[in-house]
């Protein structure tokens, strides 16, 4: 019996992904828990695994075409059946575009596994077994009004917690995502919001750019009409909902950037045998972690009538994709970034950004920050002023540590100076509050040697 792998949902708001890679090929021979394509969602480029084994029959959307959910991408022909008889027990020639419902030819469906907006790419690709014994445990639900066979309610995190910020019954909500889960669309629906303020919510993780992206305008291509990917679209959108629903402020500070220096060069010298080459990012990394013990403040998120302050410290890294990509930014996190060494910060953030870079990171990797940096000193950018990445209460927007005259023990000298700038959300943070925290930063900055114990 052929097997038809589908478009599966990926994300709490997605209808709809592109293939940016197929992993295989017709006539391949693939295990449960493989991966068979890359696919580009309105948050992430996520890995899409079979957790049915088979060989490939039939591929049925081209790369870089945009497949809603539920539509057939791939034919699988399971043991002892031939690729023609797989083909032909769905019904679908060659060319034929995807169904969005079963054929009646016999064939199985490869359903979406209810992955929410919280499930990370490492978690579904932990191994062949997991990949398993998941889609066991997806066949043993009922399916039936967001409840397992169990009895458990079956809920995204998000829906749940929205449905808890409004104090809604989740008892009244009939789930419509796989298996009955309750997702947030249908907590907004209960709740009387615009299906369409769904799509324009902040996701949880910034979303990063693909292979399929559209490539920026020069001079070789001006003029015409340019297409965004949805990966673009949705930055657009969290970027307007930012600036337009959070009242944004500015305190910036200048930064004696000589002694950072020096440290870094001496460290850098004698761990070059090792490998390792600090960052002035991860320098900073540190002492904003560092200095949100001291200001809590910073580690909070409005909640209309609260507060919520985290448990975690978690920076947030942006992360500028390359212009052939379609440029951009994405935020890597760092977790418990206070409890993290400047060596174990610099491996960190060099392997995100590499990912970030190539096939893009997963929604685990771009999820829970809770302060953001944005460093544009290596573009020799001396000031600038950046957007709060919601739900976060601020992000430090740091320039170049430029060689320039600048009064030492009141005498005129040559050295370096860094500007840090602090977009703050005035609802959480005020004026003094933020000049406070650029205190502190400015003085481990300063005195830098306080960062290595």
């Amino acid at each position: 019996m052929a097997i038809e792998i589908k478009m599966p949902r990926l994300s709490d708001t997605m209808e709809a992904g592109t293939l940016v890679k197929w992993n295989v090929k017709e006539g391949d021979k693939v295990e449960a828990g493989q991966v068979l394509a890359d696919i580009e969602t309105d948050k992430a480029t996520m890995e899409m695994p079979t957790y049915d084994a088979g060989r490939v029959a039939k591929i049925l959307c081209p790369v870089g075409a945009n497949v809603a959910v539920g539509e057939t991408l791939m034919i699988l022909a399971e043991e002892g059946e031939s690729i023609e008889q797989a083909v032909q027990s769905v019904g679908v020639g060659a060319g034929e575009p995807a169904a969005r419902e079963a054929k009646t030819g016999g064939a199985r469906q490869h359903e979406a596994r209810g992955i929410s907006e919280s499930t990370s790419t490492a978690t579904i690709m932990k191994s062949k077994s997991d990949a398993g014994a998941g889609a066991a445990s997806a066949a043993t639900s009922n399916g039936s009004d967001g409840e397992s066979a169990s009895g458990r309610m079956l809920v995204s995190p998000l829906a749940r917690r929205i449905a808890e910020e409004n104090d809604l019954d989740l008892n009244a909500v009939k789930g419509t995502g796989p298996q009955g889960r309750i997702i947030k669309r249908d907590v907004l629906a209960a709740l009387g919001q615009d299906a369409s303020a769904a799509a324009a919510a902040p996701s949880k993780a910034a979303p990063a750019l693909s292979a399929s992206a559209p490539l920026l305008i020069t001079p070789t291509n001006l003029g015409g009409k340019v297409s965004l990917s949805s990966m673009r679209q949705t930055i657009a959108r969290r970027l307007v909902e930012s600036k337009t629903t959070i009242p944004h402020y500015q305190v910036s500070v200048s930064v004696n950037a000589d002694p950072l220096l020096d440290l870094r060069a001496t460290l850098n010298e004698q761990l070059a045998s090792q490998n390792v080459k600090l960052s002035v990012n991860d320098f900073l990394v540190r002492a904003c972690a560092l200095a949100i013990h001291q200001h809590p403040h910073f580690n909070a998120a409005w909640k209309g009538d609260s507060l919520l302050i985290g448990e975690h410290i978690n920076v947030g890294v942006a992360v500028a994709l390359p212009e052939e990509r379609g440029g951009g930014l994405v935020v890597a996190t760092l977790r418990d970034a206070d409890r993290k060494g400047l060596r174990q910060i610099s491996a960190e953030t060099k392997a995100l950004a590499d990912k970030a870079r190539g096939k893009g990171l997963s929604l685990e990797e771009m999820a829970d920050s809770t302060f953001t940096i944005s460093n544009l000193g290596m573009f020799d950018v001396d000031f600038f002023t950046a957007i709060i990445n919601p739900p976060n209460a601020a992000i430090l927007a740091v320039g170049a540590a430029l060689k320039k005259p600048v009064v030492r023990n009141d005498e005129l000298a040559i050295g370096h100076e860094m500007a840090c700038t602090l977009s703050c959300d005035h609802r959480i943070i005020d004026g003094a509050s933020g000049a406070r925290f650029l205190q502190t930063l400015k003085g481990m900055l300063e005195n830098p040697a306080t960062l290595l114990v």
